[in-house]
């Protein structure tokens, strides 16, 4: 069996975490990478997150950031969350129980070939450049965001929201975003979108601050979603807030449900119980 180990990158007691379950998952004769900002932290050999994908399970050691960052690199291999104290809406183990958790998944692996886990919709967002040529972004567990050169009053740029080719709305805003129930605890809410119980699958289109708003629109996974921005010298388009690309406008970015899920090991979220610590 191959175990990938990321931990938040700064943070000595996530490394220092890292080290103790490389160390036993070593003596058990399981196969450990360790990506390369902790081993650097252990003084051990490490490797790009994107090789993370080639293991049979992958552990992330921090908050919902590490969690993310984590599966970029692991795709569709499933993560068993640690959560060390931050609001973790995808990580359900404490550091104690760390070492069972992660022991009773390789025993299951070797068992019966496979770690139990549970799939997550992501968003994908594409379209096609100036010269033609399609593009596309790392898919997103949180949310895709589209939105003008900058934020504030005076800037922001025209958009126009499009469901199944029907126009919903349409504008002057900040933005448009475009989050899974997953990502409806992270910026969606806190542009004033709703919250969407995990068990729910659908996902949410939030304006962000339009002169004439919409309510936000709770969607199915199987429709998709088509923001046209204009009025403006540049936009952007962002994938879970790390991937951005550049837009030149008029341009228009389609948004859908991901072909390959995030899977998530280990047991559930108690997702109540993590929306209390938001207070």
């Amino acid at each position: 069996m191959h175990v990938g180990v990321v931990a938040q990158k700064g943070n000595v007691r996530a490394a220092g975490l890292a080290g103790e379950l490389r160390d036993e998952l070593r003596t058990r004769d399981v196969a450990v990478a360790v990506d390369e900002a902790t081993a650097s932290e252990l003084g051990v050999d490490g490797v790009p997150a994107d090789e993370m994908r080639a293991c049979d399970l992958v552990c992330s050691i921090g908050g919902d950031g590490t969690f993310l960052y984590a599966a970029r690199g692991a795709n569709s291999v499933p993560i068993l969350g640690v959560n060390l104290g931050e609001v973790g809406f995808l990580n359900a183990v404490s550091p104690e129980d760390a070492h069972d958790a992660l022991v009773a998944e390789v025993e299951r692996f070797r068992e019966t070939g496979t770690v139990r886990s549970r799939a997550l919709p992501r968003l994908a967002a594409t379209g096609t450049g100036e010269d033609g040529d399609e593009w596309s972004l790392a898919p997103a567990v949180n949310e895709i965001v589209v939105q003008g050169p900058q934020r504030g009053h005076g800037a922001g740029a025209g958009f126009e929201v499009r469901v199944d080719g029907e126009l919903y709305s349409g504008g002057h805003a900040d933005g448009v975003l475009v989050a899974t129930a997953t990502g409806s605890t992270a910026y969606n809410l806190s542009e004033g979108g709703p919250l969407v119980a995990p068990a729910a699958g659908d996902y949410v289109v939030t304006e962000m601050c339009a002169t004439d708003a919409m309510p936000s629109l709770v969607l199915s996974r199987d429709q998709t979603v088509t923001v046209r921005v204009d009025e403006a010298d540049c936009a952007h388009v962002i994938s879970d807030g790390r991937e951005t690309r550049e837009l030149d406008p008029p341009a228009a970015v389609e948004v859908g449900t991901a072909e390959d899920p995030v899977r998530v090991a280990g047991p559930p979220v108690n997702f109540f119980e993590a929306l209390n610590k938001l207070d």
